[in-house]
């Protein structure tokens, strides 16, 4: 009897292949022998054409999907977003990568609702659906309506499952909290 097992994928960054391999010379033999790949400056993968999301996702470890990403990612659209979005705390540095739109979010507000989420065989860091309608309805103004309809009615359809009490108490981390929680018994519920 065969057993198959899904190839493990490792993204390793600069420093963990010298803590791994020992030195730069036996780092660059195991890339000359194809059991390393270089991915990009920095990043090496033991398997071949690794997913551009891992790569962003170790790449920028405290980085969080927010956005058109999370609400992609969530499945409350089919609209693929052009950009990766992610959220950082406000003082971290810039990410200078044009496949990126940082948002700077506060500290006391950047980790309400950070979650892991598995998405086709990447694990992403991104915020949970609950922080998700939050975001979707503080910013409504500045998403096309068609865009905002069709998430909105996606949320609908997901209402049964959503534990609205998280809803209220992210809504509470803002000054608009009754306006936040009037809007999500209008549009979802």
């Amino acid at each position: 009897m065969y057993k198959y097992f899904k190839e493990f994928v490792m993204i390793l960054s600069y420093q963990e292949c010298l803590d791994k391999y020992g030195s730069d010379y036996k780092l660059k033999k195991e890339l000359s022998d194809g059991k390393l790949f270089m991915e990009e400056k920095g990043l090496y993968s033991t398997k071949r054409n690794t997913t551009e999301l891992d790569l962003i996702m170790k790449k920028y470890p405290r980085a969080v999907c927010t956005g058109y990403s999370a609400f992609y990612y969530h499945a409350l659209t089919d609209v693929i977003p052009e950009h990766y979005y992610l959220a950082t705390i406000r003082t971290d540095t810039r990410i200078r990568d044009t496949r990126i739109k940082q948002s700077y979010v506060k500290e006391e507000l950047f980790r309400a609702g950070i979650g892991t989420l598995k998405y086709n065989s990447s694990t992403i860091r991104i915020y949970n659906c609950e922080r998700m309608l939050i975001e979707l309805l503080r910013f409504r103004s500045k998403l096309p309506m068609d865009y905002y309809k069709e998430i909105i009615r996606n949320y609908r359809k997901l209402s049964s499952k959503m534990d609205f009490t998280l809803v209220e108490d992210y809504a509470l981390n803002f000054r608009n909290t009754s306006s936040l929680m009037d809007m999500v018994q209008r549009e979802v519920l």
